[in-house]
């Protein structure tokens, strides 16, 4: 019913709406201008409060904020309860002419008719006057909606009571039994209050659904301390600019995402990771926006304020995703932009029907039965049925650190088969660490260490990163490196100290002759095959030994695939890692199928290579070389842990880079798409029952008519059961 707001044709966008460019949306972020949009049209885009020219529901706000705007719903509240309070009296008055022993003293049929007139003019007029005002917005943008349905039905009960009390010589006999005409005040009154009682409940839950919105902008600091010239000065948060040094103490929200530089404490980062023990932060250690410093006191150099925090973003990704539409919002979309004409079409035939065969008074029947299949027609629950599980679904996912992009992704994991995943920060901890050092002959350890380590600071890869940090953590000196080169999946090299280092992987076939190299390749492939990199160095062309690093799996990634197989999905892996490494992981964690040494460009093939062979392919990775393949799949999952490019690419992060976020999407996707299926389900029966009813098809067997007023408690009811089972998403254990 009322919700039928969100119901509206497929082809929106063929409407000519103003849209604001992406100039003045950007500008809407910087200065504080507003942009208001639909949530089930987002095309829609105004700088000022209004009612969607498409469906009529009321604008909101764009960009989310923590004291949402009720104005609408006191308003809508208001009108309630006054046309509650005013329709008493009227139905009262309609009770006592319809049941003689009813009324309490004796009113003339006149009087009574004036009265019922007086009281319910208001509710009418005033009380559902949002009501007329929508629907004569969809009658002049073409777009006609429930709202149609709903001020024809009381505009037209209304009009002719009042007509009929007004001037009743101007109506034939036909209209009337026993010389008297019937009025139906108390039908246009009663469906005025269940379609206001309607208003009131949906503006109720969409402030539910934004609970998940709410809850993260309440984690966001108010004020920040700033550090300028040894002073420090109480500043509010949106008066933090990059590079301000700020004081966080013990028991504070940290500010903005940024950098300790003096100081340490340790921090609750559970909003972000879901991990209960705080987390140590020393100097140079990342920290972010909203989460809690605890006993220490440090100081940060801010590097991300505003809508650039990582909560923020959060925020902005939710209530993106909130207003999305799945493709199956399509469906609901398409039938009810044909609807509307259809029910005015089959109240018209109706009333045609009605009024040529019907006993008389006919033209009575004629107009009961007419208005009954009005307005028990609106399609509100149908409008309903996706958009509301979305929002909640959405909602929930951001409560259990999965951020849903838009609503595509979120249908389409319920139909994944396949899941491919990197190898390196996804499946493991993306952090390699030094295991073992094997020189040959006189070379020592830390010699070769010392000079791969002078070549590999140029170097911004991980491998490379964890030999310069196990060079700083034996507390090595590090000399200088000139002529640095990278080629890309070899390795690196460079002059250091007059000698020339390289530091990388050596193809097998052309060194069979190098008798270094055939002395350490056994003992390089046991490492490898324990799944460990073996990193070779050699100098002035001669190796001189190979340095291991390991990339610890993550704890939580077995019991992950494990229940990824339960579900009956395939586990493929996609790494540039050799092939030793990548199959030892994968024997490990039982994966079905591996594909290592592989390049972005090679993952994209093999992603659409299982596209064209029919599978629904998902495709989780965390850094910039995946960003392509995360484009390129069904559903892309990106590691909140990973790269800002890979979460621009993938529909899906997973906040806590944890694979065992992977299962809750997909049994949070099942569950939305039931929930969504089980409300176009009843909506498409209840109107596919309740049409045929209303038109008055069971009177010539039964002696069954629909009165307009039960007929506009059932669409209530209707509506009510679609919300109610959507909320049930908010309770989803998973």
């Amino acid at each position: 019913m009322w919700i039928g707001v969100f119901m509206q044709k497929s082809d929106c966008c063929s409407h000519n709406h103003h849209q604001p460019n992406n100039e003045k949306h950007s500008q809407s972020i910087n200065t504080g201008i507003i942009i208001y949009t639909c949530p089930m049209h987002p095309e829609i885009e105004q700088d000022h409060p209004g009612n969607c020219p498409i469906c009529g529901m009321s604008l909101e706000p764009k960009n989310p904020t923590i004291h949402s705007d009720d104005s609408e719903y006191h308003e809508m509240l208001r009108r309630f309860w006054i046309a509650v309070f005013l329709t008493i009296p009227v139905l009262l008055l309609a009770a006592s002419k319809m049941i003689s022993s009813f009324s309490i003293i004796s009113i003339p049929d006149n009087l009574s008719h004036w009265l019922q007139f007086a009281l319910t003019t208001p509710i009418v007029l005033w009380c559902g006057w949002p009501f007329f005002e929508r629907a004569w917005d969809s009658i002049v943008n073409r777009s006609l909606n429930m709202f149609s349905l709903i001020a024809l039905g009381i505009g037209t009960a209304y009009v002719y009571s009042a007509f009929a009390v007004i001037f009743p010589n101007l109506f034939p006999d036909s209209f009337k039994e026993n010389g008297a005409l019937f009025i139906y005040f108390e039908a246009a009154a009663v469906i005025t209050v269940l379609v206001l009682l309607g208003q009131v409940l949906e503006l109720k839950a969409k402030s539910q659904t934004s609970n998940a919105i709410k809850a993260l902008l309440n984690r966001a600091a108010k004020t920040a301390h700033l550090f300028v010239n040894g002073q420090e000065q109480e500043v509010s948060i949106d008066q933090v600019k990059v590079d301000d040094h700020l004081r966080v103490k013990p028991g504070e929200k940290v500010p903005v995402d940024g950098e300790v530089v003096e100081g340490s404490s340790y921090v609750d980062e559970s909003m972000i990771t879901g991990e209960p023990i705080p987390v140590e932060k020393i100097t140079k250690s990342s920290v972010t926006g909203g989460t809690i410093n605890q006993t220490g006191s440090f100081l940060m150099i801010a590097q991300h304020v505003g809508s650039e925090t990582l909560l923020a973003r959060i925020v902005q990704m939710v209530s993106e995703a909130q207003r999305s539409k799945a493709p199956i919002q399509k469906l609901a979309d398409t039938v009810s932009g044909y609807f509307v004409p259809i029910v005015v079409l089959v109240a018209v035939i109706t009333f045609m029907i009605w009024a040529l065969f019907g006993p008389e008074p006919r033209f009575v029947y004629a107009l009961v039965n007419a208005v009954a299949v009005l307005i028990i027609a609106c399609p509100c629950a149908l409008g309903l049925a996706t958009p509301m599980s979305i929002m909640v679904g959405v909602g929930r996912g951001a409560e259990m650190g999965v951020l849903i992009k838009n609503a595509d992704a979120l249908e389409k994991l319920k139909q994944v088969d396949v899941v491919m995943m990197d190898k390196t920060g996804t499946l493991t901890e993306g952090r390699p660490k030094i295991n073992h050092i094997v020189p040959i002959e006189d070379w020592e350890e830390n010699e070769i260490l010392r000079l791969a380590a002078a070549v590999e600071s140029n170097s911004e890869h991980p491998l490379a990163q964890a030999i310069v940090q196990g060079a700083k953590e034996r507390n090595l000196v590090i000399p200088q490196a000139n002529d640095f080169k990278s080629v890309t999946g070899e390795g690196v090299s460079g002059v250091v100290e007059g000698k020339k280092i390289f530091v990388g992987k050596f193809d097998e076939n052309k060194e069979k002759q190098n008798n270094n190299f055939i002395l350490l390749h056994d003992r390089a492939k046991e490492y490898q095959e324990k799944a460990q990199t073996v990193i070779y160095v050699s100098i002035n062309d001669r190796i001189v030994g190979f340095i291991v690093v390991a990339d610890p799996i993550k704890e939580s990634t077995s019991k992950a695939i494990e229940d990824i197989h339960r579900l009956g999905i395939k586990v493929v892996m996609l790494t540039g890692d050799n092939e030793h490494t990548a199959r030892a992981v994968a024997k490990i964690l039982n994966i079905d199928e591996v594909y290592a040494g592989i390049n972005p460009e090679e993952k994209i093939k093999i992603v659409q290579r299982f596209k064209d062979n029919k599978f629904v392919v998902a495709m989780a990775g965390d850094g910039i070389n995946d960003s392509p393949a995360l484009a390129a799949a069904d559903v892309g999952i990106a590691m909140g842990t990973g790269t800002d490019i890979a979460m621009e690419s993938a529909g899906l992060t997973l906040v806590k880079g944890d694979l065992s976020g992977i299962v809750k999407a997909i049994l949070l996707s099942r569950a939305t798409m039931n929930n969504i299926k089980q409300n176009l389900f009843f909506a498409f029966i209840y109107n596919a029952a309740g049409i045929p009813i209303a038109a008055g098809v069971l009177y010539p067997f039964i002696g069954l008519l629909l009165n307009p007023m039960i007929a506009s408690a059932a669409m209530a009811f209707s509506s009510v059961s679609v919300i109610l089972n959507a909320l049930r998403l908010r309770k989803l254990k998973i």
